[in-house]
Protein backbone atom coordinates (compact mmCIF):
# COMPACT_ATOMS: atom_id res chain seq x y z
CA UNK A 1 0.00 0.00 0.00
CA UNK A 2 2.48 2.64 0.76
CA UNK A 3 4.32 1.35 -2.49
CA UNK A 4 1.34 2.86 -4.07
CA UNK A 5 1.57 5.77 -2.40
CA UNK A 6 4.58 6.72 -2.86
CA UNK A 7 3.94 6.00 -7.18
CA UNK A 8 1.07 8.10 -7.01
CA UNK A 9 2.60 10.86 -5.06
CA UNK A 10 5.78 11.02 -7.55
CA UNK A 11 3.19 10.66 -10.55
CA UNK A 12 1.28 13.89 -9.61
CA UNK A 13 4.61 15.68 -8.78
CA UNK A 14 5.69 15.03 -12.31
CA UNK A 15 2.81 15.67 -13.83
CA UNK A 16 2.67 19.25 -12.10
CA UNK A 17 6.49 19.44 -13.30
CA UNK A 18 4.95 19.56 -16.50
CA UNK A 19 5.28 22.56 -18.99
CA UNK A 20 2.30 24.51 -19.40
CA UNK A 21 1.53 26.52 -22.57
CA UNK A 22 0.39 30.15 -21.84
CA UNK A 23 0.16 31.30 -26.14
CA UNK A 24 0.91 29.06 -29.12
CA UNK A 25 -0.12 32.36 -30.85
CA UNK A 26 -3.68 30.83 -32.44
CA UNK A 27 -5.65 33.03 -34.27
CA UNK A 28 -6.67 35.15 -31.35
CA UNK A 29 -3.28 36.21 -30.10
CA UNK A 30 -3.67 39.18 -31.95
CA UNK A 31 -6.52 40.06 -29.59
CA UNK A 32 -3.88 39.14 -26.54
CA UNK A 33 -1.11 40.53 -27.63
CA UNK A 34 -0.19 44.72 -27.84
CA UNK A 35 2.48 46.34 -29.48
CA UNK A 36 3.74 49.25 -27.59
CA UNK A 37 6.82 51.89 -28.70
CA UNK A 38 8.54 53.84 -26.84
CA UNK A 39 7.19 56.70 -28.51
CA UNK A 40 4.67 56.70 -25.41
CA UNK A 41 7.31 58.40 -23.74
CA UNK A 42 8.50 60.72 -26.88
CA UNK A 43 11.09 58.10 -28.24
CA UNK A 44 11.54 58.01 -31.92
CA UNK A 45 11.56 53.89 -32.17
CA UNK A 46 9.41 52.34 -34.99
CA UNK A 47 8.01 48.93 -35.54
CA UNK A 48 5.15 46.74 -35.61
CA UNK A 49 4.18 42.94 -34.37
CA UNK A 50 2.18 40.73 -36.52
CA UNK A 51 1.62 37.43 -35.93
CA UNK A 52 1.26 34.72 -38.55
CA UNK A 53 1.88 30.83 -39.03
CA UNK A 54 5.22 30.17 -37.52
CA UNK A 55 3.96 33.05 -34.36
CA UNK A 56 4.17 36.43 -33.55
CA UNK A 57 6.97 38.72 -35.27
CA UNK A 58 8.73 41.29 -33.54
CA UNK A 59 10.19 43.74 -36.21
CA UNK A 60 11.64 47.37 -36.09
CA UNK A 61 14.27 50.06 -35.60
CA UNK A 62 15.18 50.49 -31.96
CA UNK A 63 16.36 53.95 -31.17
CA UNK A 64 17.69 55.32 -27.92
CA UNK A 65 17.42 58.62 -29.46
CA UNK A 66 15.66 61.19 -27.51
CA UNK A 67 15.15 59.05 -24.47
CA UNK A 68 13.74 55.93 -26.32
CA UNK A 69 14.74 52.86 -26.94
CA UNK A 70 12.43 50.17 -26.70
CA UNK A 71 9.24 48.42 -28.95
CA UNK A 72 7.21 45.94 -27.32
CA UNK A 73 4.84 43.49 -27.24
CA UNK A 74 2.75 42.62 -24.15
CA UNK A 75 0.28 40.25 -22.62
CA UNK A 76 -1.80 40.72 -19.64
CA UNK A 77 -2.10 38.10 -17.19
CA UNK A 78 -3.66 37.46 -13.87
CA UNK A 79 -1.04 35.50 -12.63
CA UNK A 80 1.15 32.21 -13.84
CA UNK A 81 0.22 29.22 -12.72
CA UNK A 82 1.33 28.27 -9.29
CA UNK A 83 4.47 26.68 -8.74
CA UNK A 84 6.08 27.73 -12.12
CA UNK A 85 9.57 28.15 -12.03
CA UNK A 86 10.05 29.44 -15.56
CA UNK A 87 9.40 31.18 -18.91
CA UNK A 88 10.22 28.59 -21.88
CA UNK A 89 10.53 30.50 -25.12
CA UNK A 90 10.77 29.00 -28.63
CA UNK A 91 12.30 32.00 -30.63
CA UNK A 92 14.22 32.81 -33.88
CA UNK A 93 15.61 36.11 -35.09
CA UNK A 94 18.12 38.34 -36.21
CA UNK A 95 21.09 37.47 -33.90
CA UNK A 96 20.43 40.54 -31.48
CA UNK A 97 19.72 40.49 -27.67
CA UNK A 98 15.81 40.83 -26.49
CA UNK A 99 13.98 40.87 -23.24
CA UNK A 100 11.72 39.98 -21.32
CA UNK A 101 9.63 41.66 -19.17
CA UNK A 102 7.38 41.23 -16.04
CA UNK A 103 5.03 42.94 -14.51
CA UNK A 104 3.84 41.85 -11.13
CA UNK A 105 0.72 43.74 -9.08
CA UNK A 106 3.67 45.18 -7.07
CA UNK A 107 4.66 47.18 -9.07
CA UNK A 108 3.59 51.12 -8.95
CA UNK A 109 5.08 52.63 -11.57
CA UNK A 110 5.83 51.97 -15.16
CA UNK A 111 9.06 51.21 -15.23
CA UNK A 112 8.94 48.82 -12.35
CA UNK A 113 9.54 45.13 -13.37
CA UNK A 114 11.63 42.27 -13.84
CA UNK A 115 13.95 41.44 -16.69
CA UNK A 116 15.83 38.42 -18.23
CA UNK A 117 17.51 38.63 -21.72
CA UNK A 118 18.11 36.10 -23.88
CA UNK A 119 19.86 35.99 -27.71
CA UNK A 120 17.63 34.84 -30.71
CA UNK A 121 19.68 33.22 -33.30
CA UNK A 122 18.82 32.35 -36.67
CA UNK A 123 17.00 28.99 -35.95
CA UNK A 124 14.54 28.13 -33.57
CA UNK A 125 15.66 27.17 -29.90
CA UNK A 126 14.29 27.04 -27.10
CA UNK A 127 15.35 30.12 -24.14
CA UNK A 128 14.54 28.74 -20.60
CA UNK A 129 14.37 31.73 -18.10
CA UNK A 130 14.23 30.79 -15.02
CA UNK A 131 12.08 33.45 -12.54
CA UNK A 132 14.87 33.67 -9.88
CA UNK A 133 17.28 35.02 -12.79
CA UNK A 134 14.68 37.97 -13.30
CA UNK A 135 16.33 40.87 -12.36
CA UNK A 136 14.26 43.32 -10.13
CA UNK A 137 14.15 47.33 -11.71
CA UNK A 138 13.71 48.72 -7.65
CA UNK A 139 14.18 47.47 -4.23
CA UNK A 140 10.49 48.31 -3.79
CA UNK A 141 9.94 45.17 -5.43
CA UNK A 142 10.85 41.29 -3.88
CA UNK A 143 13.92 39.85 -4.87
CA UNK A 144 12.37 36.82 -6.28
CA UNK A 145 9.11 37.15 -8.49
CA UNK A 146 6.32 34.87 -7.41
CA UNK A 147 4.84 33.65 -10.33
CA UNK A 148 1.48 33.81 -8.82
CA UNK A 149 1.62 37.71 -8.87
CA UNK A 150 2.91 37.94 -12.33
CA UNK A 151 0.29 40.54 -14.45
CA UNK A 152 1.88 41.13 -18.05
CA UNK A 153 4.40 39.83 -19.92
CA UNK A 154 6.34 41.39 -22.00
CA UNK A 155 8.73 41.06 -25.30
CA UNK A 156 10.86 43.58 -25.92
CA UNK A 157 13.51 44.53 -28.53
CA UNK A 158 15.36 47.12 -25.88
CA UNK A 159 17.90 49.02 -24.50
CA UNK A 160 20.57 49.91 -27.68
CA UNK A 161 20.16 50.90 -31.09
CA UNK A 162 19.41 48.56 -33.63
CA UNK A 163 17.34 46.62 -35.83
CA UNK A 164 14.85 44.08 -34.37
CA UNK A 165 13.34 41.36 -36.13
CA UNK A 166 12.15 38.51 -33.10
CA UNK A 167 9.51 35.81 -34.18
CA UNK A 168 8.14 33.93 -31.05
CA UNK A 169 6.36 30.74 -31.86
CA UNK A 170 5.32 29.67 -28.06
CA UNK A 171 5.64 30.86 -24.54
CA UNK A 172 5.02 27.94 -21.81
CA UNK A 173 6.00 27.68 -18.27
CA UNK A 174 7.63 24.82 -16.11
Amino acid sequence: MRVWACILILAASMASAEPKVLERFDAGAGERWHYIGDNVMGGVSSGQAQIGAEGLNLTGQVSTDNNGGFIQVRREFSGLPEGSEALVLQVRGNGARYTVFLRTRQARLPWHNYKASFVAGAGWSEVRLALSDFERSTGLLAKIVSPEDVKSIGLAAYGADYEADLWVGEVRVE
